[in-house]
């Protein structure tokens, strides 16, 4: 066993995904740049393992025998990548293809950028017209989002105003490992949806910047694991936001984030009612509350390690709605005009 990986880590984490594992591996392998590559499999009944055994031999493969979500498909390969002395991890959605400069424009940024330790690519759509995500926002009404999703893609948001951000998307970025090895993987307990916002949120805490580098690209379909299971988005949602703000959010930023969150989440409900989805709804929410005793204590240790003070936090959120939140955007127009403003 190498005690040290020159080579970056890539990180593919895959569930009955079989249909784009060729087009998926061959990209990351294919780069300008080519990685350390392990594969995760999160207990496929396809037939993933077998094509990953037969045509590529010198894949590390990491294989479970049952679905541990998405941080149950990257840890094992982020701790790997600790444990093998490397310098940069990355995770890459099964769903995706790579730029044949994508890895090697994160490695550069990174080199020449020491103070960041997390460099997030473009996503675009599968077949690069829209955006998918140029980094991730974090809002005062305790929602991310994708900053860009759906948008035409004219390149709005190559320059460098648009550099630092407040996270990065999990479909594929570049991690500092010795962040990672600092500040912890991926909180299992959000198995899927927001867990790289959380990761983000505990590096922009302990001082680690995330920047978006708009040259590095990759092509993703999104939605396409979620989106086989009903319920799933909803009952991760449910469960992962609330977990999100009372894990990251510093005390002196919850007087205005957590009351409008409180609100943007009784209408979660609503909307899961009108989707006769309201037992996952009901579900996830049950499940956040049975994992706070636990995420206030990891609140107590993230909050006294930070070294930055929450007006820098303030600094990076977006003070508004989320500009795809239509419907809240639409009671709160309501709400203003009752109120007489």
């Amino acid at each position: 066993m190498p005690k040290s990986m020159n080579k970056p880590v890539v990180v593919i984490p895959n569930w009955d995904g079989e249909a784009g594992l060729i087009a998926c591996i061959d990209s990351v392998l294919g780069g300008s740049l080519v990685p350390y590559l392990i594969v995760v499999d999160n207990g496929s009944t396809d037939g993933s393992v077998a094509l990953i055994e037969s045509k590529y031999p010198g894949v590390e493969l990491i294989k479970h025998d049952h679905n541990l979500g998405y941080t149950g498909g990257v840890n094992p390969g982020y701790a790997r990548a600790i444990e093998l002395g490397a310098t940069y991890v990355a995770p890459f959605n099964n769903d995706a293809v790579a730029d044949k400069l994508w890895l090697e424009t994160l490695v550069t940024y990174l080199d020449t950028h020491p103070g960041v330790g997390i460099a997030t690519c473009k996503v675009a759509s599968s077949d690069g017209t829209h955006l998918d995500s140029t980094g991730d926002l974090y809002t005062t009404w305790g929602l991310p989002y994708p900053r860009g999703r759906g948008e035409l893609d004219s390149g709005q948001y190559d320059s460098a105003d648009f550099t630092e951000i407040f996270g990065a998307s999990g479909a594929a970025s570049l991690y500092r490992v010795s962040m990672l090895d600092t500040i912890g993987l991926l909180d299992d307990d959000f198995f899927a949806y927001y867990e790289d916002v959380d990761l983000s949120f505990r590096a922009q805490l302990t001082g680690y910047k995330v920047h978006y580098v708009p040259k590095s690209i990759i092509y993703h379909e999104t939605g396409s694991t979620g989106g086989r299971i009903k319920g799933f988005l909803t009952y991760q949602t449910m469960k992962n936001l609330p977990m999100l703000l009372v894990k990251n959010v510093p005390a002196r930023l919850l007087p205005p984030i957590l009351p409008r969150f409180i609100l943007v989440y009784l209408s979660f409900f609503v909307s899961a009612l009108q989707r006769h989805q309201f037992g996952y709804a009901l579900r996830g929410a049950l499940r956040a509350l049975g994992y706070a005793p636990r995420k206030l204590r990891q609140r107590r240790r993230i909050q006294k390690t930070a070294t930055v003070d929450a007006t820098y936090i303030a600094s990076l959120l977006l003070w508004d709605l989320p500009p795809n939140a239509t419907r809240l955007r639409g009671l709160r127009s309501k709400w203003h005009k009752l109120r007489g403003k």
